[in-house]
Formats: structure tokens, C-alpha cells, sequence
């Protein structure tokens, strides 16, 4: 273990400025990567929306869920130093797995820019996402601590600087990854055909990842490094078991009752430890609920950016592309967090309301489900655009006029159409059988057509009738058989807008309010309860995603948006209920308990003690007397 005497800077140890830049290109890897991730699923890997969006929301819950698997190893193993280095280079190796994974190259044998065997990239990219999930994970709750040790006790204040720039360079590695990236996936690259250049975008993170461990490991010789203390969450775990287990074993009616059942416990473990736990589980309570936010939240990502890929990202002189929009979301944090503390949350302070941390919570989430309702406006505005395709019970056939005279033709269920020489019909139409019946031209000639369920043909009408009339399947290639999209991108602004209000009331505010209403010792606790919390709300949406199955984009918009205003309803009443503590001032009354246990025993020790102090007395005062006589 190293002393803290470490060369400073302006005040400040050297070895943070190496952890700055290791956080910076840390988080520019990870949200760069991710950027690009459903978009790489849904046009490399060829899977379908709603495939794509499990997984990738199965890959973030991961990243929520390793966390508290790094601290435990962190403060009960290697230390948060060894901890970072070896789980960074997991990371590191995930990321180059992924640049790898999506060089399709490798298996294009035919030159055609599709990859011929498609198992190969998913099997090396699923390790990949694991791997990241591991050491993305893994790290998160070390890095911060461990710059934070770097300080010794009188530097509080640059500490809080520290901190500060910290999350800074967390907010702009993100900020500059989700504009770099989705720029570079935009390039064509490839060596037999150019394809989406989905290996740069993942090429870059992965490099980023590579000098962030570097940066790391130059510094090295200048960081103070804590011996692994003991993880607080498994002392918590152990007495929660205990408490469980004894109340168990002692069910019986002839047992007496407790007031908690936390205080059957207190064979074993100390009362102090156990009231911070009751303090701790009784915040954890109030976490029940908030998995549903981060369902809507995280969707940012996923169903937010396929909706994107259907509209117009054309600015004028500015083109976005669609894992751009996810910018907006960093920018008006930078934007609204200043603006919440400086002026809404005063002004609302000096209206006399008692807008308490959990209405705020509250608020958040209702500001979520309005984006929702926001998005679910702007997927009816863009089905309005969308070619209706055939589902696997329907049929559809377009009709085209090769000859030199115009025609006349009866489809069943519909008018008849009128075909100019050489031209094609304006729409598909639709049928729910396989074999229809088509009558053309006058005199009519009749023929019946065989159509195969979910797919789309066209139908050649020769000039002369009584030639073959031929269907093509794929056998032609349109000049423009659906129109570019029309429904701009700005209007997914007030969705963006709605959803970072929400996490500026929510998760901020949650953190804050979850800080404070616990003891000092269990911070570790209720962080990974916190994130535990993220990563119930992404499985929601892979259970919700694979189970609902819902025809339209627009009422699983609204059929979300709704589970979180009767999660919010649910949440305002437990939060009414809520009685706010401050854990200082109990662990002071037990402590103080304590202290007061320590006199009762010395003072049951005191009286012999006093006895034998008489007798000597008395005995000196005989001598005395002796003496003077």
C-alpha cells in the first residue's frame, strides 16, 4: 500500500489527470459502440426490429447488472486498481471482437456485401457484448472511488472539482461518441463490395478503449492504492440471510414477536449495523416501481432510433443520421440541469409548494410517459408515409402494361383499372387468398393467378393477351418502388425533450434523495440497487417486446406510456406514505445508546472499585494517625 504523497499540480495529484482521460475515452468507447448497435443488428446481422431490440436491451441490462459484481471483487479481492486493469483489458478485447465481428468481408464469398455465413458474426459479436458487458460493468464502480482516493483529507475541495470534471468528461465522451460514430458507420468501406462501414464505427470505440487502458497504466506508478477493505453489500447480505433464517427457525407462537423482522438479527450482529439496514431496505422499497421508468428511458436507443431510420433527417445544410438523434439527450442534459437548479426549482421553492424529492421523481416520471405519447404522435405521422406490406396471410401483386395500348383490368374486390401503354399501377393491391382471378382487356381474357402469402409480385400483361402472362418475384428491379422519407426528424425533438426533463427530475433527483436517506457506510448498497433497478427496466422491455407482438409501432408507444402513469399513480401514494429520516441523527442515538450501555457496565464495575479505593484510603489515614502519636 502506497502513502499518499504523490507529486500535485495546481493543487492536485498528477494520477488524476491520467484517470480524467482513461473516464473520457472509456465512455466515448462504450456510448460510441452503442450508438450504432441496433442499427448494426437490423442491417448487418439482417434481424427484425423487434430481435434487435431484445438483445440490445438485453446487452445494457448486463451492463447495469456487472456493476455490483466489480465492486464485491474490488473491495473484497484485487482492489479497485488490479480490478480496473484486468477488466478493462475484457473490455478492450470485447470491443476489437466487435470491429472484427462486423467486417463482412470475411465471409462474403459471393462479393454481393452480405455476409454468406451470418453465424459466424453473430457468435463472434454476442461475445463481444458480453465481454463489454463484463468490463464496462465491472469498472463502473471502481473508477470513480478510485480517483476519489487519490486525495487526502484536506483536499476536500478539489475533490469536489474531481468529481465534477468527472462527470463532465462521462456527459462529453458521450456526446462527441454519438456524433462521431454514427458519421463513420455512414462511410462505405470493403474490399470485394462497399458496404455501411459498421467495422470502423466499432473500430474507433475499440481503439479508444485500447488507449484508455494505456493512459491507465502509464499512470500507475503514481497512484495511491487502498488495500481491499471488504465489501459492505455481502456484510448486508449476510445479515439479511440471518435475519430470514432465524426468523424461520424460530416461527413457533411461543416465540415472541419483534418489532421488525430485521431484529432477529441481533443475536449475531450489531444493532447499529442493523438499523442502517432497516434504513437502507426502506428506501429499497421505494425502488419497486422505478424499473418501469428506465423501460421507457433506455428505449432511446433502441425503438427511438429504428423509428429514425423511417424519417427525414435533412436539416438543410446539416444531414442527421438517425443514431445521431440520440445527441439531442446529452445536449439538453448539459442544457436543463443548470436551468432546474438555478431557476425552476427556486421559483417553484418561492410559490410556497413543497416540491419534495419524491414529487420530483414523480413528475419524472409523467414527463416520460408524455415523450411516449409524443413518440406514438409522430409513428401515426409516419405510417401515414410507409408502404403497407403484405403479412403472411396476404398477398399483394402490382401490375405492369408492357404494351403499346392501354388496358383495362379487374382484380377481384376492386374497380377496374385503367393502364396506360407502358406504364406500371401507382399501388399494390391486396389479397387475402392465394389464387385470384384476372380478367384483361376487351374482348376479356381471364386467367387465374397463383399467389404465394407474404410476398409481393408483379404481373406482366403483354401486348398481345394471349401470350403467357408472367409474375416476377425478384426477377425485377424498380426504379423507385417506395418514396424516401418525408416525415422530418425534428419532430422526435419534443420526445427528446420530454424524456431528458424526466431524467433530469428523475434520476438526479434520485440519486440525491436516496443519498440522503441513507447511512454513510451503505452508499455502495443502495448505488447497486440503483442500478439493479436499470436493469429490471430493460429486461421489461425484452419481455415486452417479444410477448406483446403488437401490429402497430404506435400502440406499443402508448401501451408503454401507460403502464408508467399507473406505475407513477402507484408510486405517489407510496410516496405519500414516506417518512423522511435522517440517518445521522439515528446512528448518533445509537451510538449514543451504546455509549450509555458502556457506563451502565463500568458503573455496575465501579463500587468494588471504590471499596478497595476506601479501605487504602483508610488505611493511609491509621498510618497517619500512628505516626503522629
Amino acid at each position: 500500500q502506497l502513502l499518499k504523497e504523490t507529486k500535485e499540480v495546481f493543487g492536485y495529484p498528477i494520477s488524476i489527470f491520467f484517470i480524467v482521460v482513461n473516464e473520457f475515452c472509456e465512455r466515448f468507447s462504450y456510448y460510441g459502440m452503442r450508438a450504432v448497435l441496433v442499427l448494426y443488428f437490423t442491417y448487418f446481422l439482417r434481424w427484425d426490429d423487434d430481435l434487435a431490440t431484445s438483445i440490445y436491451h438485453t446487452f445494457v441490462a448486463l451492463c447495469y447488472l456487472t456493476p455490483i459484481l466489480g465492486a464485491i471483487v474490488a473491495d473484497s479481492w484485487l482492489g479497485k486498481f488490479k480490478t480496473i486493469i484486468y477488466l478493462s483489458i475484457v473490455y478492450a478485447i470485447g470491443q476489437v471482437a466487435m470491429a472484427v465481428s462486423a467486417i463482412h468481408d470475411i465471409t462474403d464469398t459471393d462479393g454481393d456485401g452480405i455476409p454468406n455465413n451470418m453465424s459466424f458474426h453473430v457468435a463472434l459479436s454476442m461475445v463481444g457484448l458480453f465481454l463489454i458487458a463484463l468490463g464496462t460493468g465491472g469498472i463502473k464502480p471502481c473508477v470513480a472511488a478510485f480517483g476519489g482516493d487519490q486525495f487526502s483529507d484536506h483536499q476536500d475541495k478539489q475533490r469536489r472539482t474531481f468529481f465534477s470534471v468527472f462527470y463532465l468528461c462521462i456527459n462529453g465522451g458521450s456526446l462527441l461518441s454519438t456524433i462521431i460514430t454514427p458519421i463513420l458507420r455512414a462511410q462505405e468501406c470493403g474490399i470485394k463490395s462497399k458496404e455501411s462501414c459498421y467495422s470502423l464505427a466499432f473500430g474507433v470505440p475499440a481503439a479508444l478503449m485500447v488507449v484508455a487502458l494505456l493512459v491507465f497504466i502509464v499512470g500507475s506508478g503514481m497512484y495511491y492504492k487502498d488495500e481491499p477493505q471488504g465489501n459492505i453489500m455481502l456484510d448486508v447480505c449476510k445479515c439479511i440471510g440471518f435475519a430470514i433464517k432465524n426468523r424461520f427457525r424460530h416461527r413457533s407462537t411461543r416465540y415472541p414477536k419483534r418489532q421488525h423482522w430485521m431484529d432477529w438479527a441481533e443475536e449475531k450482529y450489531d444493532k447499529l449495523l442493523i438499523a442502517q439496514i432497516k434504513m437502507v431496505l426502506k428506501v429499497l422499497f421505494l425502488y419497486i416501481p422505478l424499473p418501469m421508468f428506465w423501460t421507457l428511458f433506455d428505449q432511446k436507443g433502441s425503438r427511438w432510433t429504428l423509428q429514425a431510420t423511417t424519417m427525414d433527417g435533412n436539416f438543410g445544410a446539416l444531414v442527421i443520421q438517425p443514431d445521431q438523434m440520440q445527441t439531442v439527450n446529452p445536449i439538453l442534459i448539459l442544457t436543463l440541469v443548470p436551468i432546474m437548479d438555478i431557476f425552476i426549482y427556486p421559483l417553484i421553492q418561492k410559490c410556497g409548494l413543497n416540491f419534495t424529492p419524491l414529487k420530483r421523481m414523480t413528475v419524472g416520471m409523467f414527463l416520460a410517459a408524455i415523450a411516449f405519447v409524443c413518440a406514438a404522435l409522430v409513428q401515426i405521422e409516419i405510417d401515414k408515409t410507409l408502404p403497407i406490406f403484405p403479412s403472411t396471410s396476404q398477398s399483394q401483386l402490382k401490375l405492369l402494361n408492357m404494351g403499346n395500348n392501354s388496358v383495362t383490368v379487374r382484380l377481384p374486390g376492386n374497380d377496374p383499372q385503367e393502364l396506360p401503354a407502358t406504364t406500371a399501377s401507382l399501388d399494390y393491391f391486396t389479397f387475402e387468398s392465394e389464387q385470384i382471378s384476372v380478367s384483361i382487356g376487351s374482348p376479356e381474357v381471364t386467367n387465374t393467378l397463383s399467389l404465394p402469402m407474404g410476398e409481393r409480385q408483379t404481373l406482366l400483361i403483354p401486348s398481345d393477351l394471349s401470350d403467357e402472362w408472367l409474375q416476377c418475384l425478384k426477377s425485377i428491379t424498380p426504379i423507385q418502388d417506395i418514396q424516401p422519407n418525408s416525415v422530418s426528424m425534428a419532430l422526435q425533438i419534443p420526445q427528446y425533450f420530454f424524456i431528458t426533463a424526466g431524467e433530469v427530475m428523475f434520476s438526479v433527483t434520485g440519486l440525491e434523495f436516496s443519498y440522503s436517506q441513507a447511512p454513510s457506510n451503505m452508499k455502495a448498497v443502495l448505488q447497486a440497487g440503483w442500478l439493479l433497478t436499470v436493469a429490471i427496466g430493460n429486461f421489461i422491455v425484452l419481455i415486452v417486446a417479444e410477448l406483446a407482438k403488437l401490429s402497430k409501432q404506435w400502440t406499443e408507444f402508448v401501451l408503454f406510456a401507460s403502464l408508467l402513469v399507473a406505475v407513477c399513480f402507484i408510486f405517489s401514494i407510496m410516496a405519500h406514505f414516506y417518512t423522511y429520516m435522517d440517518p445521522a441523527e439515528i446512528e448518533a442515538q445509537f451510538k449514543k445508546k451504546g455509549d450509555d450501555d458502556e457506563d451502565d457496565k463500568s458503573k455496575r464495575q465501579r463500587p468494588e472499585v471504590e471499596m478497595v479505593k476506601r479501605c487504602s484510603v483508610n488505611s493511609h489515614k491509621e498510618d497517619d494517625k500512628q505516626t503522629r502519636i
